[in-house]
């Protein structure tokens, strides 16, 4: 399993306990989704390596308490701390021309309702606060934040992103 081929689930936290349980957490919108997670992969110096998961138990703000198989001590547990955890892509649902998962959408080229092409998506910030998609175009930078109305359509096959941002907004940070 190549990283390409995958999307990077959360990354092991911290040790929950001294028999190689830890803490997972879910970097992802909804952890509930994974509750049911009976194996994935551990990037260890590069390699997606495989793990089983003998226990899982959902906790709050996004971690999970997980035993796997073959980490059975605090030293065990010690050599995957801090490690990336990926799932395949395949895993993921497909979704409508309205929705997208935010790693799916970098390199896409953004297109503004009135705007017209802005430019490509470098990447989606995903803070709770005020979530944003980051366009470059040239050497500038434009943030659009997630506000509802904002995502027009998501057409994968001519990797474009069409929005509504708000009025102004595009042309303030490109001085025009």
């Amino acid at each position: 399993m190549q990283h390409t081929d995958c999307f990077q689930l959360g990354y092991i936290a911290k040790l929950h306990g001294y028999k190689g349980e830890v803490s997972l957490f879910l970097d992802v919108t909804n952890p509930e989704d994974y509750r049911t997670l009976d194996a994935f992969f551990i990037d260890i110096n590069g390699q997606l390596t495989p793990f089983f998961v003998q226990s899982f138990q959902l906790k709050n703000k996004g971690f999970a308490a997980v035993k796997l198989e073959g980490v059975d001590s605090e030293n065990d547990a010690k050599v995957i701390l801090r490690k990336s955890c990926y799932l395949p892509l395949s895993v993921l649902p497909e979704l409508d021309d309205m929705h997208f998962y935010d790693h799916e959408i970098i390199g896409f080229q953004l297109v503004d309702k009135s705007y017209g092409e802005v430019g490509i998506i470098e990447q989606v910030m995903d803070n709770n606060v005020n979530p944003l998609i980051q366009v470059m175009k040239d050497e500038k930078e434009v943030l659009i934040p997630f506000v509802p109305g904002l995502i027009q359509k998501v057409d994968r096959p001519a990797k474009t992103l069409h929005v509504a941002a708000p009025e102004g907004l595009i042309e303030m940070y490109l001085g025009e």
